[in-house]
């Protein structure tokens, strides 16, 4: 199925420097890309003695089929809020160095439930402790219990201009990336190793022909982002995969021949 871009198609007064209908995660698989990817954040709940003041707490958790699924102890504030009061929100955040506000991060907001004993119970336990394996020795202690967070809406900011809101059923569908595991390294050695890769592809497959340097920023099954810097600063540069791919081996297959291509054109136009 194709992706299509859901981002802002304005930056400021300046024309993208590539087509904004090129294949691109939607602001949904970008979302529950990052939540597969943390593992921990704030669980916001109404403090149950406080007014029902706003209360965030740090905790772990795994994902199911797109629930957020905690470990919690009866004697944390947040299991006796959402006993009281059971609506809460989730907030997960990208990590890195730089600007953290350029930086992706998801608010879930949703139902705190106490999962049942039953099979729902053991898919749930195995979800959570596929992400914190560390809490196999005390998962099974009976002060703990796992609940998990029925999302009926999501609010996702990919960084500056890029943010929408994802609503349950879009949520629950959507897939997580398949090469988010691996795609740090690609990044890295695309950077380190193949610059030149990546202004061929940059000049052959968008409007960008004058900038100083070209890093690649960032890779998806559909494409991959780069970031040139111009002559009025950095300017963002999405490529597409002529085919959606889903290893890191598929990955340098599409680089590959997307680099063969744009020396291609490029030489055919330089001649011409």
């Amino acid at each position: 199925m194709t992706r299509r871009h859901d981002a802002p198609r304005k930056r400021g007064h300046r024309t993208p420097l590539y087509d904004p209908d090129i294949p691109t995660p939607t602001h949904a698989e970008r979302a529950r890309t990052l939540v597969g990817a943390g593992g921990r954040g704030t669980l916001c709940t109404a403090h149950s003695e406080h007014e029902g003041h706003p209360y965030g707490s740090l905790v772990t958790f795994g994902v199911l089929d797109g629930r957020p699924v905690f470990l919690i102890s009866a004697l944390a504030e947040h299991t006796r809020n959402v006993r009281q009061e059971p609506r809460a929100s989730l907030v997960v955040a990208e990590e890195g160095d730089g600007d953290a506000l350029a930086m992706g991060r998801v608010t879930l907001v949703g139902i705190m439930e106490e999962i049942p004993e039953g099979d729902a119970l053991q898919a749930a336990r195995a979800a959570y402790l596929e992400a914190n394996p560390g809490a196999s020795y005390y998962i099974d202690f009976r002060d703990f219990s796992l609940w998990q967070l029925d999302v009926s809406s999501v609010r996702y900011i990919g960084g500056y201009g890029r943010m929408s809101w994802v609503e349950g059923p879009q949520w629950s569908s959507a897939d997580p990336d398949p090469i988010r595991s691996v795609a740090d390294r690609i990044i890295q050695h695309m950077n380190d190793d193949h610059e030149e890769a990546l202004t061929l592809c940059t000049k052959a497959f968008s409007l960008a022909q004058e900038f100083e340097a070209v890093v690649m920023t960032q890779v998806d099954r559909y494409g991959f982002e780069v970031s040139v810097r111009t002559a009025e600063g950095p300017r963002p540069v999405r490529i597409a995969f002529p085919e959606e791919i889903g290893t890191a081996g598929e990955a340098r297959v599409q680089l590959v021949a997307l680099t063969k291509t744009a020396r291609s054109q490029l030489a055919e136009s330089s001649s011409t």
